[in-house]
């Protein structure tokens, strides 16, 4: 079997990766729907791959891991790991997870980090009323993740959260840093107690921070909150778009507290967590596996994980409902180290009609049965997706 064709096409808000072969199986993948703009980064390793055996992962890969990068250009060779094991698996007739060495559960943990509404506002009670509603949902997630400080609005919304520069940016994940003033501070604390309130200890609560925190506000605020028993506080110090890892920083705070720190969503390759894991530098790692360099890099950093008694919870939010299947074979693969993958929903409701291969009803009380279908399970509707393709992607499904 050879490679054809290589195409990426942005369906709605995500880039869509499409591998066609000459015995007329497909692959797909697909990209956060925050990077609408790296279609030209997919298609620029079109050339490299085109009679290349698409059943030869790994082979393949070789040709173009090294022209990634931290998020978010490793995305764009991510999501052809992805299609190539979705390639893999239909020409073996079997679910990827059974060529990463087989599944060690028949379900796989998710949490909460999309599901959610606008909110009101940054107040307590705005966190509060969210918190409420998400408890409420019918996805009975034992776990929500919310954003404060740096990664949400409140460093605009709160008078004078911070001393540092205000970044007003049009792209995702800019990035404001420097100290959080003592109001801002305790702002944020006021928002976490009413959070806890609403959640108790029936859904657990973790918390994106960042990045941007300087050290020491850090150490004080994981100190701070220690007594709500939170799941972890995340991407303090780096974290959503920063191309660097700073694992000697984050070892000082992860031993300065009992709070569990986490951080890795930006992270491309296995290379960049191995200090991170090896120095113990944080409690739980979050690779994306549409960021890291594919499924096959979350697996390998899962295990190495596990060996140094770290946890590992990936990330995926914008992932779509087609990162979903991703998430969910490379899930079932994974050692006890895993606590939940943070669950993807559709960007735009209309995806449910495009994807086929899912049920009805995704998430049972936060657990999603593994996927039957060959491959990773899933699969676009042509002919319901191709009045969302632009006019110079009219081709992508022949």
């Amino acid at each position: 079997m050879k490679i054809k064709d290589v195409k990426c096409a942005v369906i709605g808000r995500h880039p869509i990766v499409r591998i066609t072969t000459d015995e007329g199986l497909h692959g797909l993948g697909e990209v956060e729907w925050t990077k609408p703009y790296l279609k030209p980064f997919v298609l620029q390793f079109r050339e490299a791959l085109i009679g290349e055996d698409p059943t030869d992962v790994e082979r393949c890969m070789l040709k173009i891991r090294q022209r990634g990068s931290f998020k978010p250009y490793g995305a764009a060779v991510s999501a052809i790991e992805h299609a190539l094991w979705d390639i893999a698996g239909k020409a073996a007739n079997v679910p990827v997870y059974k060529l990463l060495g087989g599944k060690v559960r028949d379900k796989v943990r998710v949490y909460n980090g999309s599901v959610r509404r606008p909110m009101t506002g940054t107040r307590p009670e705005d966190y509060a009323a969210e918190c409420k509603w998400m408890m409420e949902q019918p996805e009975n997630f034992f776990m929500v993740k919310q954003g404060i400080s740096f990664h949400s609005s409140m460093k605009r919304d709160f008078p004078d959260f911070h001393y540092g520069i205000p970044q007003n940016s049009i792209f995702h994940g800019a990035m404001d840093t420097g100290l959080i003033s003592e109001r801002g501070f305790n702002h944020m604390l006021d928002c976490v107690a009413a959070m806890k309130e609403v959640l108790g200890d029936k859904v657990s609560l973790a918390l994106d921070c960042g990045p941007g925190w300087m050290l020491p506000d850090a150490i004080r605020f994981a100190r701070a909150v220690e007594k709500y028993n939170l799941m972890w506080l995340e991407d303090m110090l780096t974290g959503d778009y920063t191309p660097w890892v700073n694992p000697q920083l984050y070892r000082e705070l992860t031993t300065s507290t009992s709070t569990p720190i986490h951080t890795g969503e930006q992270i491309y390759l296995r290379n960049n967590f191995k200090e991170l894991i090896e120095t113990q530098a944080v409690n739980v790692v979050g690779p994306d596996p549409a960021d890291v360099g594919g499924i096959a890099e979350l697996k390998w950093i899962a295990e190495h994980a596990q060996m140094h008694s770290i946890l590992m919870a990936p990330h995926g939010t914008a992932n779509g409902l087609l990162g979903l299947g991703a998430l969910i074979n490379v899930a079932a693969t994974l050692p006890a180290n895993y606590i939940a993958f943070e669950y993807p929903s559709a960007s735009d409701p209309w995806w449910h009609d495009l994807v086929e291969g899912l049920p009805e009803r995704i998430v049972t009380d936060s657990m999603v049965d593994l996927l039957a279908a060959p491959g990773l399970g899933l699969d676009i509707n042509a002919d319901a997706a191709r009045k969302y393709l632009h006019e110079d992607d009219a081709a992508f499904f022949d």
